[in-house]
């Protein structure tokens, strides 16, 4: 049985089949389980007891959950009523450097990267909802603040430097109504947010259509920017857990 579980054919198979469920194929990762939630608690808990080692189990048990928290946001519990910006920050190549650098450089870079983001996002009206590792997640009322918080971010970042070492950091927006529970955010539209920001590979900032469209038309030119629309490279794997038809563009200056 336990040869079994660790087939890597049997578990290719049964990630496949998860493509095919309702709901993120990708639920079980750190992005999707963060929060509060009846499955996202169930899920945490499990990947405790099971590890992060692929499995059949594993597979099977995440499916199930991932159908789980679906039909809750079909239902309406992962969906609000208010408008807001969701803000995902990540480190490109953090871990594998903090690996050489040590722990007390790499805190040292953490507290220098968050008094040069931070500040931003409060001063626009955003929120830090949680922080994780080296990103965080962050919502404002306005995609027009979210995205003139991120600039400010990314001018301050590039003076940070600890030891020779510059970060690099990706961010993503998307704007929609996920629902506030205990201080934080579930829905479909955190998990967007959260591929959105992985579309930025090596260090862009991304908007899905739906910022896109929330921002005001002077927003923009008034910072000095465009955006281009974002297209997959022909080996990078499609994003999961987000509508088919999802659009996303890139920040870029004029």
């Amino acid at each position: 049985m336990n040869a079994a579980n660790q087939r890597p054919d049997l578990i290719g198979a049964l990630r496949k089949a998860r493509e095919q469920l309702p709901g993120d194929p990708s639920f079980g990762d750190p992005l999707s389980v963060s929060g509060p939630g009846g499955a996202r608690a169930v899920a945490r808990a499990a990947d405790k007891l099971v590890g992060g080692t692929p499995s059949a189990a594993r597979e099977i048990g995440f499916g199930a959950l991932q159908v789980w928290q679906a039909m809750l946001e079909r239902t309406g519990r992962g969906q609000g009523s208010q408008e807001i910006t969701v803000m995902f920050t990540d480190l490109v190549a953090f871990s594998s450097w903090s690996l050489s650098a040590g722990d007390e450089v790499t805190l040292e870079l953490l507290r220098g990267v968050a008094k040069a983001i931070e500040p931003p996002i409060a001063e626009r009206g955003g929120q830090v909802v949680k922080r994780m590792g080296d990103g965080l997640m962050a919502v404002f009322p306005s995609a027009d603040r979210a995205v003139r918080a991120a600039v400010t971010a990314r001018s301050n970042l590039a003076d940070v430097r600890v030891r020779g070492y510059r970060p690099t950091m990706r961010i993503g927006l998307h704007t929609g109504s996920p629902r506030e529970i205990g201080g934080d955010w579930l829905g479909v539209d955190v998990t967007i947010a959260a591929r959105v920001m992985e579309a930025g590979g090596s260090g862009n900032t991304m908007l899905s259509e739906a910022t896109l469209q929330a921002l005001r038309p002077e927003t923009l030119a008034d910072l000095g920017f465009a955006v281009k629309p974002y297209r997959r490279g022909l080996f990078t794997a499609p994003l999961s857990g987000v509508p088919q038809d999802l659009r996303i563009f890139r920040l870029s200056r004029r």
